[in-house]
């Protein structure tokens, strides 16, 4: 494939479908990309939904200089199509463009244009048990992109060797470039203080409610140190998921439920200020690809204990608190430590902020402006 002049602005199409519905990490990933490229002005940015019913709320979804022209792209009929054949491609519905971003694990067939495809993470082959039906079907559409020469775009190194390794695809095919940290508006307080009182001390989580989460791990370590510490609350902010009665049920049965404070989908506004005032963020994970909260807590100068998983220490480095996966007590013993020890406080707050600069949108955009090239000489 030809190089495209020098001086001519790389058009390129992004699947903006996580923008539609709740939003989720793979929705923040593709809004704040869609920001940080359109900002650009070596590149024209379109964007695109796999959706018949919800395409034209797109237009509302992606911020300004994004445009949205598109034929209806219905989900289920081209999923499946796009799993076995490519005789529909990106431009039957989008038109001609240089590259397509597939932004959720599936990247449609092109004639000419390039293709990267961005896999978050390996849960459907890792945890197949924690997983809903249509997330298994990742792995057929993640090796039909491969074979047919798309560059994987993963957010850690962590991710991408996981790749290289169950698809065994070379290595310079799967490029980790870091996601930037969720942009947050300014503290809604008010909407905060309906959800807990400021002037109690709270362990924050944030995450959908999900296997993954172990979000009934972390009810029942915070039960252990609320015996120990009587101010503690906790607060679970994130939407319903197909964990949520596991955890209905580890609340139910907890001595301290009095003080858990679930949340559910709170506005951007409320989440920022309930970051702002957590006494210490809790992120307990089995498995993650890279990992928000974290991040938006560290760059809010709020500690964070979490699991010694996946990516999460690649993505935190030495600027968090560290537990094994499963480890209730020692889940425990940090939420106290956390919440209680000024010094130790102190020093993770101090990394935290250091480390969450390393994370921007820019230099996630200008990584992908790389691949984006790249992809158009394959």
């Amino acid at each position: 494939m030809m190089p495209e002049r020098p001086d001519a602005p790389l058009t390129v199409a992004l699947d903006g479908t996580p923008l539609l519905g709740v939003p989720t990490g793979v929705g923040v990933f593709t809004s704040d990309l869609l920001e940080a490229l359109a900002s650009r002005g070596d590149l024209s940015v379109s964007s695109f939904a796999v959706s018949w019913r919800r395409r034209e709320q797109l237009a509302d979804a992606v911020p300004d200089g994004v445009r949205t022209d598109q034929g209806a792209m219905p989900a289920r009929p081209l999923t499946w199509l796009w799993s076995h054949s490519n005789v529909l491609t990106a431009e039957r519905f989008i038109g001609p463009v240089d590259v397509v971003h597939g932004t959720n694990f599936t990247v449609p067939p092109t004639r000419r244009a390039g293709r990267v495809v961005t896999v978050h993470d390996l849960t459907c082959v890792r945890y197949p048990e924690l997983c809903q039906s249509d997330t298994l079907r990742y792995p057929a559409l993640i090796a039909r992109a491969i074979k047919g020469g798309a560059i994987v775009h993963t957010p850690s190194a962590f991710v991408a060797d996981e790749v290289r390794e169950h698809f065994r695809v070379k290595r310079d095919q799967v490029v980790p470039v870091h996601s930037g940290i969720p942009v947050l508006p300014e503290p809604d307080r008010e909407a905060a203080a309906a959800i807990i009182d400021p002037r109690r001390p709270y362990v924050l989580s944030i995450g959908t409610a999900e296997p993954r989460k172990d979000l009934p791990g972390l009810v029942a370590a915070f039960d252990a140190a609320a015996a120990i510490d009587p101010e503690l609350t906790l607060v679970l902010v994130g939407p319903p998921g197909w964990g949520s009665a596991a955890v209905d049920e580890a609340i139910e049965n907890a001595t301290a439920r009095s003080r858990i404070v679930t949340a559910g989908f709170v506005s951007d506004g409320a989440l920022s200020a309930l970051l702002s005032g957590a006494r210490l963020l809790a992120y307990p994970s089995v498995y993650e690809g890279f990992g928000f909260p974290p991040l938006q807590a560290m760059a809010r100068g709020i500690p964070v204990v979490t699991t010694a998983v996946g990516s999460l220490k690649e993505i935190a480095g030495g600027a968090a608190a560290f537990v094994p996966v499963g480890d209730v007590d020692a889940l425990a013993e940090q939420l106290v430590e956390l919440s209680s020890d000024e010094a130790r406080r102190s020093i993770l707050i101090t990394a935290g902020l250091a480390r969450a600069n390393d994370f921007t949108w820019e230099a996630t955009a200008t990584g992908l402006v790389n691949l984006y090239r790249r992809s158009r000489q394959r």
